[in-house]
């Protein structure tokens, strides 16, 4: 009789685990941009919720600093989000509340001027107005340090030049107002400015990294989270492996899944060139580009942004994705 039960408990058991991942909350944190296409495509077609059988909840956030502050109060439990905040948030949680678990995007940043601003050289910031999304996000780090390494001297540290926040919408709107000289943001922004505000692409971030491959994008998970539900991430981590081989191979596909998104999340909808252009700038991929964080937080730490010396001993954990790499018959990544 007891072996039957401890049978009977043992099936239990498998069925019980088989099926965790069914009805489980999951709540997911990404940025109505094209850097987050993987995020805009699972969104539009719910490969996530099939992949994992959870249900899921999407919240969408303009910079990384307010996902980050989301994960702290455990408001999410995932987010795919830019590499300046992620480090901001490892330092500040000592390394105890998430780790990245997957790559996304490299490319698709860097700073777009307006041509009546007269800016033609390095020189030309005197008494400029360049706009970030956020302070302390992506691009706003990417701008600090750029502008340190030209020895172009901010007003907040003695200088003439006014870099500060704003919402990407809003630096569209007063890039066409004159009220701002350029924008150091991302895709499809760069592209929007571009084309929708007669901007100039002064800097493509890529020309400053190595073969021009730079994190724009990862994703990340609460080690809480990620501890309690192993398989679901897993299952996850395929999906998403998939979402960017289907965007990678066929792009036109892809934009119009991607747009179609976006105009559910911003109310409009891109025009064909400016998305096209966007997806040519954007290299989307699940490898994290590891050293180009690391350098990035040097970099960081070098102009005073972080006080101290970043420590970023464990903030990677790619095991799951490389398993998943594996069975797909794909290169694994450096864990």
């Amino acid at each position: 009789m007891e072996r039957v039960i401890g049978v009977c408990l043992l099936v239990a058991g498998v069925i019980s685990s088989g099926r965790a991942a069914e009805g489980t909350q999951v709540r997911i944190g990404f940025f109505p941009n094209i850097t987050h296409g993987q995020a805009l495509y699972a969104k539009a077609t719910g490969e996530f919720e099939r992949a994992t059988e959870a249900k899921l909840t999407w919240t969408p956030f303009n910079a990384g600093p307010t996902a980050i502050e989301s994960m702290f109060t455990d408001a999410i439990d995932l987010t795919f989000i830019g590499p300046g905040p992620t480090i901001n948030g490892y330092i500040k949680s000592r390394g105890q509340k998430f780790v990245i678990i997957s790559g996304a995007a490299s490319g698709g940043a860097g700073l777009v001027v307006r041509q009546e601003a007269g800016i033609k050289t390095e020189k030309d910031f005197v008494n400029k107005r360049i706009a970030t999304p956020q302070l302390g996000n992506t691009q706003d780090i990417a701008a600090r340090v750029w502008f340190a390494d030209k020895n172009i001297k901010l007003k907040e540290r003695g200088g003439s030049l006014a870099l500060f926040a704003l919402a990407n919408p809003d630096q569209l709107t007063m890039f066409k107002k004159k009220e701002i000289d350029g924008a150091w943001t991302t895709e499809p922004w760069l592209s929007r400015l571009e084309l929708e505000a007669d901007g100039q692409l002064f800097l493509d971030e890529k020309t400053l990294w190595p073969e021009g491959k730079y994190v724009t994008t990862h994703l990340i998970v609460n080690k809480a989270f990620l501890s309690k539900n192993p398989d679901l991430i897993r299952k996850l981590l395929g999906a998403h492996v998939d979402i960017t081989q289907k965007i990678n191979s066929d792009k036109a596909a892809a934009a119009k899944i991607l747009n179609d998104q976006l105009k559910k999340e911003t109310g409009k909808s891109l025009k064909p060139e400016v998305i096209a252009r966007a997806l040519e700038r954007v290299e989307f991929a699940w490898d994290p580009v590891r050293s180009s964080l690391f350098k990035g937080a040097e970099a960081a730490h070098r102009i005073g942004f972080l006080r101290s010396k970043p420590k970023l001993d464990g903030i990677y954990s790619l095991g799951l994705l490389n398993e998943v790499l594996k069975e797909k018959g794909l290169p694994e990544v450096a864990n």
